[in-house]
């Protein structure tokens, strides 16, 4: 699989996207998605494991940037900015395949019979 900088500039606009429609912490969401206003709380809450998940997914990719950036200015090694980019590459397929297995399952409980 080839990496490019383009390629993980739009994963990691694309997480950025994502996490414009999770609510904060006062329950908003600015996508419009109909997402719920009550913010989902408490240590073991699969709300709080999503915004971890995202957060660490931004992180990597902030990292990313920043080695991209100490490389135009002559400051890192082309090194570590492929790994750094490889990183976020991971981070985000990762976070897309939990998406669509998450999609799938409420697929999979609206189909349900009662």
């Amino acid at each position: 699989m080839t990496i490019t900088a383009t390629g993980a500039a739009n994963a990691y606009a694309a997480v950025q996207q994502l996490t414009k429609s999770i609510p904060d912490a006062a329950g908003k969401a600015d996508g419009g998605l109909g997402l719920p206003t009550a913010p989902v709380s408490g240590p073991g809450s699969f709300g709080s494991m999503v915004e971890k998940a995202v957060s660490g997914t931004l992180e990597t990719g902030r990292a990313a940037e920043s080695q991209a950036l100490a490389l135009a200015e002559g400051k890192a090694s082309i090194v570590d900015v492929v790994t750094a980019v490889a990183e976020t590459e991971l981070a985000v397929q990762t976070l897309v395949t939990v998406r669509d297995k998450v999609i799938s399952a409420y697929k999979d409980i609206l189909n349900m019979p009662i």
